[in-house]
């Protein structure tokens, strides 16, 4: 595999005469101009973030930087060099294995871990794997990931655990079991620790949060946490009053429509909402007067009969 060689220096954007401290500066600009979470999305921007922390890693400690001023531009691949002082008769091996990528390039991996193998006199291995210490890869936390799923509002009003499915980047798919607290709002978002995408350098993975979407309802609507149920009454139930059975969330009750009820109004039923406790919503309960379609003949005669002998005036 080629390995290319990248200029650490030009990278973060300083001399190579640049101090520690100018480089941390540099190093911390360019971090948060191109950190993934402040660019969702943007592969180019998690590429870079990724380079400047590769150059950063390097650069910032005094014998790893030594080493790479040592091998300069025109490195080869398994080249022999006499390094700084302490590194005499030390033989880098680069031939012959493959590279550990992670989140670090293969010229880093083949300088600094993964690849690199250090051989002291006579072939032997004097350093072990690691000639300079444990310079592998800084371990990072993984991104945090968000996703939305759906609840049907009894599922969110009554709460409990739900095997959730989740399509992953390289095209399968994952099955969670989580945990719904009772009475979830549209919009909340439930955190499951350690699902996001994995860390890098052993670091822990992120973690995932799922967006709460209420799915429609055949009968039910939102507002806020309030729920809102459409009863329709015949004009005789709305003019006489009656006692209907009326759906919740929670199961069905029996309501008693006082008489003279009007089309609009609404009827409380408390704490048949959405949320918890003391700020857990209502269930309103709209009238609606629905009259036949097609009435009987004496369906309307008795129509004509009212509407006779009737003193109410609708617009009036």
């Amino acid at each position: 595999m080629a390995v290319e060689y990248k200029d650490y220096y030009k990278l973060l954007g300083v001399e190579r005469s640049a101090p520690r401290d100018d480089i941390s500066k540099a190093y911390k600009k360019l971090a948060r101009k191109y950190h993934p979470d402040l660019n969702p999305g943007d592969k180019n921007a998690e590429d870079r973030f990724k380079e400047i922390n590769e150059a950063y890693e390097v650069l910032k400690d005094d014998e790893k930087r030594r080493l790479y001023d040592q091998l300069g531009p025109n490195w080869q691949h398994g080249q022999q060099f006499q390094g700084a002082p302490g590194f005499e008769n030390v033989r880098f091996d680069f031939g012959g294995r493959g590279f550990e990528g992670g989140g670090f390039s293969d010229f880093f991996e083949t300088l600094f871990g993964g690849g690199a193998r250090a051989r002291g006199p006579g072939g032997q291995g004097g350093f072990g794997p690691d000639p300079f210490g444990n310079f592998s890869a800084r371990q990072r936390r993984g991104r945090d990931v968000e996703a939305e799923f759906s609840l049907t509002l009894e599922e969110a009003f009554r709460g409990g655990r739900k095997a959730v499915s989740l399509r992953e980047a390289n095209g399968g798919t994952k099955t969670l079991e989580v945990n719904i607290p009772a009475g979830v709002r549209e919009g909340a978002r439930i955190r499951l620790a350690g699902q996001g995408d994995p860390g890098m350098g052993g670091g822990p993975a992120g973690d995932l949060y799922l967006k709460v979407r209420m799915a429609p309802h055949p009968q039910f609507t939102l507002d806020g946490d309030n729920v809102i149920y459409d009863l329709q009454l015949a004009p005789w139930e709305a003019a006489l009053g009656t006692t209907v059975r009326v759906p919740t969330l929670d199961g069905e009750v029996d309501m008693t429509i006082a008489p003279g009820a009007c089309s609009g109004r609404k009827l409380r039923l408390r704490g048949k909402g959405l949320g918890s406790g003391a700020a857990r919503g209502d269930q309103y309960v709209r009238i609606g007067i629905r009259t036949p379609g097609e009435p009987t003949e004496r369906e309307r005669e008795l129509w004509q009969e009212l509407a006779r002998t009737s003193a109410f005036r609708a617009r009036e």
